[in-house]
């Protein structure tokens, strides 16, 4: 039994779905197909001109959040901006860390912290995509191993709990969201647990955002002591509710 009891996992996977279908499940389950190849050439291209311009220009990745920061301040329509900047980070593997302080340094503490709640959610599900559709294929001849066939059948059974635990645990944003659409975990229950998962992590860094003064930098700045204690204290109920769930879902594995 689960953490959640009323919450029910209904579908079934895509290879149970696709096993009365062997030809077409054969062609579906190929890694390398034709589209796989064109979407990994673009990804890999992309992230290879963003490697390149900022090694040419020399920018590190606070350099280049302050300059998005600049051009963000003075635009009529930046928190839209702000958003599809956020969406699309997961492609180049931007840190989300600055793009969540950068909200509560550009629109404050509340609305800071709103929208960078939104963007990131939907950043997620971007990540989670991208992690299904090239790990899809793959998955599904790792299952053919009882080991990792068990540890994929108990995450996808505990989706929620499972999303839930990774977010508290303050690991890469992006890691848990390709890793959970690798591993196909319903997407439902991935972005209910990203929602309530991400919120401490984004009010304490959209918190230290807000306390920056002058400009985007650590070293050059003064700090509200109030917003740094809060950020803290979220930080460390984050910490708190990592702990209570892990134990919560190792007694349920052992009933």
């Amino acid at each position: 039994m689960g953490l959640f009891p009323f919450i029910k996992e209904t579908g079934r996977s895509d290879s149970t779905m696709g096993s009365n279908r062997p030809s077409q499940n054969k062609q579906n389950h190929s890694f390398l197909t034709k589209e796989r190849i064109i979407a990994g050439v673009a990804w890999i291209t992309l992230v290879f001109i963003y490697w390149w311009v900022t090694s040419f220009y020399q920018l590190t990745p606070v350099d280049l959040m302050r300059r998005v920061i600049g051009f963000l301040a003075g635009n009529p329509i930046g928190v839209l901006f702000y958003v599809v900047l956020y969406v699309i980070r997961p492609l180049f593997l931007f840190p989300a860390t600055l793009v969540t302080m950068a909200a509560g340094f550009l629109y404050g503490p509340v609305w800071g912290i709103v929208f960078a709640v939104v963007a990131s959610n939907l950043s997620s599900m971007v990540a989670y995509f991208i992690g299904r559709f090239f790990g899809r294929a793959l998955i599904d001849q790792f299952c053919k191993y009882d080991l990792v066939s068990r540890y994929a059948t108990r995450l996808r059974n505990n989706s929620f709990e499972t999303s839930l635990t990774l977010r508290f645990l303050f690991l890469p944003y992006d890691l848990v969201s390709y890793f959970s659409g690798f591993l196909k975990i319903d997407w439902r229950w991935f972005l209910l647990a990203t929602i309530l998962g991400s919120i401490p992590g984004t009010i304490s860094f959209g918190l230290i955002g807000a306390a920056l003064d002058e400009e985007f930098s650590v070293t050059s700045v003064s700090f509200n002591l109030n917003l740094i204690i809060i950020s803290g204290l979220m930080f460390a109920l984050s910490i708190l509710l990592s702990r209570w769930f892990r134990k919560r879902e190792a007694k349920s594995a052992n009933h």
